[in-house]
């Protein structure tokens, strides 16, 4: 017997001759966010992955949040890998079920069995049928339920057999490092790191750029920052921020643009600078928390006017999301007690009380030809730093 997590494939399962390819890409990604969990094996098999420990101090525990963390993976289990033999699996299926109890008030439980060896002598509903009578034998103060029960045994009988009863929902999606790349304006509110972990689960590699204002805001808005690029690594494996000073551009803006159209502006000469560095990175993407109408900046003929004259496409996940549905995802991901930490960001310090909400783009570029623009980008792109993590964990740049 062997205590192994049994690791559950998605959408990866409905591509066709290229398949391979994708799961190639999802177990080295697997292999990456377990490095420093110990020694391991992974075996693909009839749509499972199975990652085997070497020995006793592979940290279970550690493994099974970083799994159900990585992009392609709809859920995993930690389970047993017994040999198919008819007396072991009734054994250990008592055996487990004995274990969820003691932790556990349950009262109900079903069994649910799928036979991928033809060659068994039961069927996956046999197997069902016998095993729930055994256990109903053994705790005659259970009941069956097989539409809401309290736990469910699993048993899949393969070239080898195995058995669980807990399954940890995963992160969906595809592998990240199948769907191109993409640059996440990473403000440090609620609705960037989102976006940024949606378009991960879509296979796409992250990096970060972030524009940063100080004195006007602080050294721990921009802490809190890169906390949040941590979180994203630890979906995504890779994640690089690309910190962009920004204050004397603000300032600049300040003194030269009418108000009301201080923030479109600031928002276009953002997506530049951004455009600008996913060229020298090799980016294919730009990808924002934009939400069509949430703001003042973010009506249709706001983004019009901010993503003018960008040569690469401008992704926004969220942009018919509402609020709350974003929050849940945010709660979900692990990034919102990051992002409501009261620090704030350029876009916030620098905010117009009254922008213009139906902005034009030849009005817009006439307002920009009084600013340097060309010096402008230059000099935040040679002062701009970066800083990496992997796996949640930093690295040096």
């Amino acid at each position: 017997m062997q205590s192994i997590i049994l690791v559950r494939c998605g959408e990866i399962m409905l591509k066709g001759l290229n398949r391979h390819a994708f799961e190639r890409v999802l177990l080295k990604n697997i292999r990456h966010s377990l490095e420093g969990m110990g020694e391991f094996g992974l075996v693909l098999s009839q749509s499972r992955i199975y990652v085997e420990p070497k020995d006793d101090s592979f940290v279970m525990s550690g493994a099974l949040r970083a799994i159900s963390r990585v992009p392609g993976i709809t859920s995993v289990s930690p389970a047993w890998k017994i040999p198919t033999d008819w007396p072991v699996i009734k054994q250990k299926a008592v055996e487990l079920t004995r274990e969820r109890v003691s932790k556990n008030s349950f009262h109900t439980f079903k069994v649910d069995a799928r036979r991928g060896d033809k060659s068994f002598f039961l069927d996956s509903p046999g197997i069902m049928r016998e095993l729930g009578a055994m256990i109903l034998e053994q705790f005659p103060e259970f009941k069956v339920d097989v539409k809401n029960p309290d736990f469910t045994v699993f048993v899949e009988v393969r070239e080898q057999t195995y058995l669980y009863t807990e399954c940890i929902p995963g992160c969906g999606g595809l592998p990240v490092g199948t769907g191109g790349k993409g640059l996440l304006l990473l403000s440090g509110g609620i609705d960037s790191p989102v976006a940024g972990w949606m378009m991960a689960r879509r296979g796409m590699t992250l990096e970060g750029i972030h524009f940063f204002s100080y004195p006007y805001t602080s050294l721990r808005s921009r802490e809190k920052v890169q906390t949040l690029g941590g979180i994203l690594s630890s979906y995504s494996g890779y994640f690089a921020l690309h910190v962009v000073p920004f204050t004397s551009i603000q300032e600049t803006i300040r003194d030269k643009v009418p108000e009301d159209h201080q923030t479109i502006l600031t928002r276009r000469i953002m997506m530049q600078i951004a455009q600008e560095v996913a060229e020298k990175r090799g980016l294919h993407a730009l990808i924002t928390g934009e939400s069509l109408g949430q703001v003042a900046s973010q009506t249709i003929q706001g983004l019009t006017v901010t993503g003018a004259g960008i040569p690469i496409p401008i992704l926004r996940p969220l942009i018919g999301m509402d609020k709350n549905e974003v929050v849940e995802l945010a709660r979900k991901i692990g990034t919102y007690e990051t992002s409501i930490l009261p620090y704030e960001d350029c876009c916030t310090v620098f905010n117009s009380r009254h922008p213009n909400t139906r902005p034009r783009t030849d009005r817009v570029q006439r307002y920009e030809s009084r600013l340097d623009l060309d010096e402008m980008v230059k000099k935040a792109l040679s002062d701009m730093e970066t800083m990496k993590w992997a796996g949640g964990r930093s690295h040096e740049a």
